[in-house]
């Protein structure tokens, strides 16, 4: 799924700015833009799912704490 929209993305940039292979034009600009954006979302992503990990961890260890089942 990830790929495919990198697919229809790449042909919208390519539909609307063409290709004159110069460096730091505004067709690559924003195929580089793009991919910073995308670069920080997944980071994001990525710590959110740490966080989560870890506060389920930090429950999960206060639960068995109150039911007298944590390992020693």
């Amino acid at each position: 799924m990830a790929l495919e929209a990198v697919r229809r993305f790449l042909d919208t940039v390519n539909g609307v700015f063409p290709d004159t292979s110069a460096d730091g034009g505004p067709r690559q600009k924003v195929i580089d833009s793009a991919f910073k954006m995308t670069e920080q979302l997944v980071g994001a992503s990525n710590q959110l799912a740490q966080k989560v990990v870890k506060v389920g961890q930090s429950a999960l260890g206060e639960s068995q704490k109150g039911d007298g089942t944590a390992k020693k």
